[in-house]
């Protein structure tokens, strides 16, 4: 069983998850019954019996009512309730895709003058839109260690710092941030915190400690079966659902009411699926760790991750993908042939559906600063649904043909 501090991991948080999953954003029943499902809504054009219920609409499109089509359906505002719910929020805005959640919320708030920080460990694509598009804009962008402390933070802001923006686990190097600190020093300067929650959906709760808009990539977890692409902005303050709201109208923003379903449906097994998933995650993390090909398991629940005691303070879980370094003197190519071999890990990006999968990382890696980033061959694991026995055979297998080479 899984781990924390030499004591299994109180799984009771996944369970009131599961609760909440299995009855939240669900039809409500007529006198003469009603499916358990809803059903798919799709739509353009909105019918109103008066003109003057048609021109009501501003006041309308704030409260998850019918507009227009590109506006919402009833399958995206029950998605949206039920992302709300998990992440502990008021309102949500589901759109086409993770890193579109990532983009449209900096779009959202920030302006032309503005200074955007983003943590050096901040997802590669996220990063890129910073560079190449906002500052087209007239948006500066500025990294900073996503380690640093208060002090050294500090040093990073400026008088027209907006935005500040986490990623807790960082992408790929799995650094856990402080983000009760970074609130702090974000709302004591006028500026916004900004959190890609997506590997600790469920298991972190983010207004709690000071958030002020999480991004979830819904493909990940709450999809859960690698079909669906699709993400989603929550936020627990009227003036910034106003302010995000607005933005997600200004840019047409919308999803396929087919993915919201599947994505709802899709929720409904998530606390189960992360509470096998974490557990063999955690499991595989812990014997890796005593491999001999083994440098480093970046694992946030390992005592050794960078970070590790924020997640100790703020987590109550984990989720199933992290890190692993091998030794030096394991060569790319080396690394490369084990993965090729691999029978259960399918080779390729994302991660949170119901198979394993395994992601080189070395040579992918952008950053400013060096500290953290793993020096020799690496990947990384997301642990899907198979047997902790049949995966850990599968690794070993793999491990022991380096020897070999």
């Amino acid at each position: 069983m899984t781990q924390k501090n030499g004591k299994k991991l109180d799984n009771t948080g996944w369970s009131r998850l599961s609760t909440l999953l299995t009855h939240s954003a669900r039809p409500k029943p007529p006198s003469e019954g009603v499916f358990v499902n809803g059903p798919v809504t799709r739509g353009s054009t909105v019918l109103f019996p008066t003109v003057k219920d048609l021109n009501s609409n501003d006041e309308k499109r704030y409260n998850h009512e019918l507009t227009y089509g590109a506006m919402g359906n009833d399958t995206q505002f029950s998605l949206e309730a039920l992302i709300a719910a998990i992440e502990g929020g008021q309102h949500a805005q589901i759109v086409g895709s993770g890193l579109l959640a990532c983009t449209f919320a900096l779009q959202a708030f920030l302006k032309s003058g503005d200074h955007l920080l983003l943590p050096d460990s901040v997802y590669g694509p996220t990063r890129r839109f910073a560079l190449k598009t906002l500052s087209r804009f007239g948006i500066e962008t500025s990294f900073y260690p996503p380690l640093a402390g208060e002090e050294e933070l500090k040093s990073f802001l400026k008088p027209n710092s907006a935005v500040i923006f986490a990623e807790s686990p960082g992408s790929h190097t799995f650094e856990v941030q402080d983000i009760k600190m970074i609130a702090r020093l974000a709302h004591e300067n006028g500026a916004k915190l900004l959190l890609d929650n997506s590997w600790g959906i469920g298991a972190f709760q983010p207004f709690e400690h000071g958030v002020d808009v999480s991004i979830q990539a819904l493909t990940k977890y709450p999809s859960g079966h690698s079909d669906v692409v699709l993400g989603a902005v929550t936020v627990a303050d009227k003036a910034d659902w106003k302010c995000l709201r607005d933005e997600a109208i200004y840019m047409g923003l919308c999803a396929s009411s087919d993915d919201c379903w599947l994505t709802l449906r899709g929720l409904r097994t998530m606390a189960l699926r992360l509470e096998k998933q974490s557990e063999t995650a955690y499991d595989l993390a812990v014997w890796l760790k005593s491999r001999p090909e083994i440098s480093m398991v970046r694992h946030p629940a390992l005592p050794e991750c960078p970070g590790h005691e924020f997640w100790k303070r703020d987590f109550h879980g984990a989720s199933g993908v992290f890190g692993v370094e091998l030794q030096s003197d394991v060569s790319l190519s080396a690394m490369e042939n084990m993965l090729n071999n691999l029978h259960y890990f399918g080779i390729g990006a994302s991660w949170g559906g119901y198979e394993s999968l395994v992601l080189p990382t070395q040579g992918s890696i952008t950053r400013c600063y060096k500290s953290g980033v793993p020096q020799n061959a690496a990947f990384r694991l997301q642990i899907g649904l198979e047997s902790y026995e049949e995966l850990r055979q599968d690794l070993e297998r793999g491990l022991e043909s380096l020897k070999t080479k």
